[in-house]
């Protein structure tokens, strides 16, 4: 399974955030949308991303607050990023290695989607789930031996 197969499969709506914006509106857009990313993007581009993990790494024993506070002061510039036929696996381990529960998928310069853990997990026990059917399937019409 590939990357695009999962993007296929979760769709590729796209939930954004410029880097002006005050870190209060990111979080209200978060929570409003129930989504834990919000890429950011400026002049067309993306130039990051903000997950939950930054907001709370952000605000976490700081005398800031979510309204002093810009989306690009606390943002992941330059965040790693996926293509589309990449193996479903091979993201798995990247996203284990990088401790990131959010990567983009692009392709070229074109921004394809946001795939998270649980799109991931999601997509593995789809696929598995259609294999252990297939398989049962097959052992059912297995031909019986026949006696000579």
């Amino acid at each position: 399974m590939q990357v695009r197969e999962i993007l296929r499969v979760k769709g590729a709506t796209l939930y954004t955030v410029s880097p002006q914006q005050s870190l209060a509106f990111a979080i209200d857009s978060m929570a409003e949308l129930d989504v834990g990313s919000l890429v950011v993007m400026d002049a067309g581009k993306m130039v990051g991303m903000l997950t939950f993990r930054e907001v709370l790494l952000a605000l976490k024993g700081k005398v800031a607050t979510a309204d002093n506070l810009t989306v690009s002061d606390v943002m992941v510039i330059n965040p790693v990023t996926v293509y589309p036929d990449m193996e479903a696996n091979d993201l798995r381990r990247l996203m284990i290695e990088k401790r990131s529960r959010y990567m983009p998928v692009v392709e070229g310069d074109t921004l394809m989607g946001v795939i998270s853990f649980l799109d991931v997990a999601k997509a593995v026990l789809e696929e598995q789930s259609f294999e252990n059917k297939m398989l049962k399937s097959y052992i059912k019409n297995w031909p019986a031996e026949t006696q000579e």
